[in-house]
């Protein structure tokens, strides 16, 4: 099955999602870092805190990392994750004398990811995000769901490390069809391709799955 197989079938199983930027790059930039070993209903409380009790960035950029720390708490791990916030939050300022970030839409991709990842904590799970949910780029994010799909799918092999395959991916899929593809993948892996109990008799994508296939053998279901 080839990548545009793949992209062909999911869409007609989960539709065409249309890009719209939800957030400024860097609230998604913190969005993300808050997301990092944690659930997103974790995240998305440990945000809203974010935001109510300083309202803006430079507030949150003045307080103190005990300050930072006690508002993200609800979202786990606010010990590691509140001097990176601060970190970042003092890199850009001293880089750019502003909090905006609006300039990497008008680099080079690799320019603009390769700057994300210089920051404290930004890998480039956490940098294609920004890129691509902030900014229309076409960096493809792969998390815990897009990885595991695609090495079913064998898109990648199996010695092929996260990191690393975020590279062979998007080597692969069009620049037009990466939003789409992380959506809809998301979804699949989050309603079939699970990482444990997988549905695979009723994927879509079973013709062409290795695993798939193995699966239900080994079931006889």
């Amino acid at each position: 099955m080839t990548i545009n197989d793949v992209i062909r079938f999911l869409a007609q199983e989960y539709g065409l999602p249309q890009w719209q930027s939800q957030h400024d790059p860097l609230s998604e930039l913190i969005r993300a870092i808050l997301s990092q070993n944690t659930s997103d209903v974790n995240s998305h409380r440990a945000f809203d805190s974010l935001i109510s009790t300083f309202g803006t960035w430079d507030r949150v950029a003045e307080a103190s990392i005990d300050e930072i720390a006690k508002a993200i708490a609800c979202g786990g791990l606010s010990r590691i994750k509140a001097p990176r916030i601060k970190s970042i939050l003092n890199r850009i300022l001293n880089d750019h004398s502003s909090l905006d970030l609006g300039f990497l839409g008008q680099l080079p991709l690799p320019e603009a990811r390769a700057w994300l990842q210089s920051l404290p904590g930004v890998g480039p799970k956490t940098a294609n995000c920004v890129l691509l949910f902030s900014l229309g780029m076409p960096a493809l994010p792969v998390d815990t769901h897009v990885y595991r799909v695609c090495r079913r799918l064998g898109l990648i092999g199996p010695k092929v490390s996260p990191a690393r395959a975020h590279q062979v991916l998007e080597e692969l899929i069009p620049a037009e069809a990466i939003y789409q593809f992380h959506i809809n993948v998301l979804a699949h892996g989050r309603r079939v391709c699970r990482a444990q109990r997988p549905r695979c008799s009723e994927c879509i994508l079973l013709e062409g799955c290795v695993y798939g296939k193995g699966a239900i053998r080994a079931t006889g279901s």
